[in-house]
């Protein structure tokens, strides 16, 4: 969870922050960490050893550690809010893309800063699961309902600057039409044509989801 994430969150939404109260502000980034094992008596004191080297050298500023299953509903409140976005920030256009790790906060920075130069107005937070390279972000312009938010405008920015950082322009969800024209900026031309000869070998008469990708 990026800063602009967290301050939506704590500060808009009313979510109680489970670090950082009074700190100053903030952190680079926030990182919520679930981890089960098989011997409590081992693995809880072994996730607290491993806590404390990352804060020893300078890798982690702050944690807080769940003791109880009200602590960890309260830690994953803060991620989950992200599905009322609607009532908190009110109309907004929602992406999922995927990036290499190393690539992500680069783009992250980046993009915010597109958006805000080429939309006046616009905002954007962003947050997703690091582990496996999937990004969410989010952008609107306040104030304006969902029909007049530019989306295409949004698509151009976003979606080209996943083109520049060789990203991919669906994580988590599919092609369908909307991402439809922005295809090429994740797959050669090569790859699509291949993937044309496999639907037209498994599909010759187009009857399988037809329109999409």
């Amino acid at each position: 969870m990026w800063p602009d994430y967290w301050q939506v969150v704590t500060e808009r939404a009313g979510v109680r922050a489970a670090i950082g109260q009074g700190q100053g502000p903030g952190h680079g980034q926030y990182v919520l960490v679930e981890a089960q094992g098989t011997d409590a008596a081992v693995d809880g004191p072994r996730f607290q050893h491993w806590l404390e080297a990352l804060m020893e050298t300078g890798v982690l500023a702050d944690a807080a550690v769940s003791q109880s299953v009200a602590d960890t509903q309260a830690f994953w409140a803060l991620r989950d809010i992200c599905s009322e976005f609607g009532q908190v920030l009110g109309p907004h256009i929602s992406y999922d893309v995927a990036l290499a790790v190393r690539d992500m906060h680069a783009f992250a920075t980046q993009c915010k800063a597109a958006l805000a130069a080429q939309l006046p107005g616009c905002e954007s937070i962003y947050y997703g699961h690091i582990a496996d390279g999937n990004l969410h972000l989010i952008a609107w312009i306040p104030g304006l309902p969902l029909a007049d938010q530019p989306k295409d405008r949004m698509d151009a920015v976003i979606y080209g600057l996943v083109r520049d950082f060789n990203g991919s322009i669906s994580a988590e969800h599919g092609i369908g039409t909307t991402k439809k024209p922005y295809l090429g900026h994740a797959r050669s031309a090569e790859e699509i044509a291949l993937m044309r000869t496999l639907k037209a070998a498994l599909d010759p008469l187009g009857l399988l989801n037809p329109g999409k990708v």
